[in-house]
């Protein structure tokens, strides 16, 4: 089971920290991404971090002002996002594969097994 929180209304240039509880044979799992949805567009993967090496992916547009972490001991993994502007919003989902993250983004998103419902993130002033 994955449970994402920390969504909020923030306004440009503020910050956010989501995280995601990971429970269950979800905590077995190598890699938790992070994704982004946004109405009328496709879903998006913004990062993700794997367990075994510490392997991190940002999309070029988070790099600079977002940072994944794991928690192991609290089974859970942050996304903290800095400066944040008006296209960073969108409902942000985690979701677990057992596949490793790469840096050069794998795995994909059909390889990602359990998914979070979702934290609304919306960046407006």
């Amino acid at each position: 089971q994955l449970v994402e929180s920390g969504g909020g209304l923030v306004q440009p240039g503020e910050s956010l920290r989501l995280s995601c509880a990971v429970s269950g044979s979800t905590s077995d799992y190598y890699t938790i991404g992070w994704f982004r949805r946004v109405p009328g567009k496709e879903r998006e993967k913004v990062s993700c971090i794997s367990s075994y090496d510490g392997t991190t992916y940002y999309i070029d547009s988070a790099k600079g002002r977002f940072s994944v972490a794991r928690d192991n001991a609290k089974n859970t993994v942050y996304l903290q996002m800095n400066i944040l502007k008006p296209e960073d919003a969108g409902t942000y989902f985690c979701a677990a594969s057992i596949i490793d993250c790469t840096s050069s983004g794998g795995p994909q998103q059909g390889e990602y097994d359990y998914w979070g419902l979702g934290t609304q993130v919306t960046v407006s002033s």
